[in-house]
């Protein structure tokens, strides 16, 4: 995650003695668990991404939020839920990530939850395909105090971006860019830091340079071009970008493709963070989007309870022992999502 000046100092201002302890702990346990080869969990994790709902407006052809095709239940996060989890976690936590999957501006109740962690010292992040942000929510983005807003724009015209971005309308998305930006300037706001998320795929990948212009133009801080993840790729996909600069994916000398990375057998995630569903789920990563590799439910235990309890703590030996025996983690490439260099 790079940081500007000003994202870096927000970020600062968040680290509190206890916070870095935390830290510190994390790092020791995960090295500690590389040398004795079994799993050893200290502290609590510095980031979690935390689902505010399953619903989305868009049907994107590689997210089953865009599929409908979940097999766990959908819904919205409700803010009595999210006070409650949030305040077990909050004085050891220093990120916290408003997405999972579906759109977060869909649950009404997003911006006081942002609201509420800000108060709580925690930077917050969330990703949004940006057809939600009119003035109002705009400005009310602002006021929140969220950290860091990432905007998906796959493409830099309509014909381009619909083909991935089905559904969905290029220049609602940019108007909703500009009352960000007009906001965050009228308010004399550092934050929100506005990142455009640019998703390379063999559509837009032409498009590539136009996009850092057209960020520029509209003032926004920041653009990310990120690799795309193909559930069949062993085949080809017309997803796959040309470019391999811009793929997680390689064809091999029978013709079929693979996962560039090497699946080593540890994880910093499984140390550092998690994920929760909308309704309380504790799953390993964002890998798992359907919630098979459940850990724990906060509706019924503490969350320190799942983080240091034995389910947690098999997977974590699950990963240790293979990666390539977790259906999850065969198409990862270094645990989470990869940005590349531009």
């Amino acid at each position: 995650m790079s940081l500007s000046v000003p994202d870096s100092l927000n970020l600062i201002r968040r680290l509190t003695p206890r916070r870095m302890v935390n830290a510190i702990k994390l790092v020791a346990s995960y090295h500690l668990t590389r040398w004795l080869g079994r799993p050893v969990a200290w502290g609590l994790p510095m980031s979690i991404s935390l689902e505010p709902t399953t619903a989305c407006n868009l049907r994107c052809p590689e997210c089953p939020s865009g599929l409908r095709a979940f097999t766990r239940p959908t819904g919205n996060l409700k803010a009595d839920f999210f006070r409650t989890t949030l305040d077990q976690v909050a004085k050891d936590l220093l990120f916290l990530i408003f997405y999972f999957q579906g759109e977060p501006y869909i649950n009404p109740a997003f911006l006081e939850m942002v609201a509420y962690a800000n108060r709580k010292g925690i930077y917050t992040i969330t990703s949004t395909n940006g057809h939600f942000l009119d003035d109002d929510n705009a400005k009310r983005t602002i006021e929140s105090g969220l950290s860091r807003l990432i905007i998906s724009i796959d493409g830099t015209t309509q014909e381009v971006y619909q083909q991935y971005r089905r559904e969905g309308n290029l220049d609602k998305v940019l108007e909703g860019a500009r009352n960000v930006v007009k906001w965050k300037r009228r308010r004399k706001s550092k934050t929100p830091h506005i990142i455009f998320q640019f998703l390379v795929v063999r559509p837009n990948e032409h498009q590539v340079d136009e996009v850092f212009r057209l960020a520029k133009e509209i003032g926004v801080d920041e653009v990310k071009l990120k690799t795309a993840q193909v559930y069949d790729y062993e085949a080809g996909n017309p997803l796959i970008p040309e470019n391999p600069k811009y793929s997680r994916y390689y064809q091999k000398a029978d013709g079929s493709w693979a996962v560039k990375n090497k699946l080593l057998n540890h994880c910093w995630k499984m140390w550092h963070s998690c994920v929760i569903t909308w309704d309380g789920r504790v799953v390993p990563c964002c890998f798992d989007k359907d919630a098979l590799h459940q850990l724990g439910d906060l509706k019924s235990k503490s969350f320190r309870e799942i983080w240091s309890g034995p389910a947690y703590n098999r997977f974590r030996s699950a990963i240790l022992k293979g990666r390539n025996q977790i259906d999850i983690c065969t198409n990862c490439t270094e645990g989470c999502e990869v940005w590349i260099e531009h």
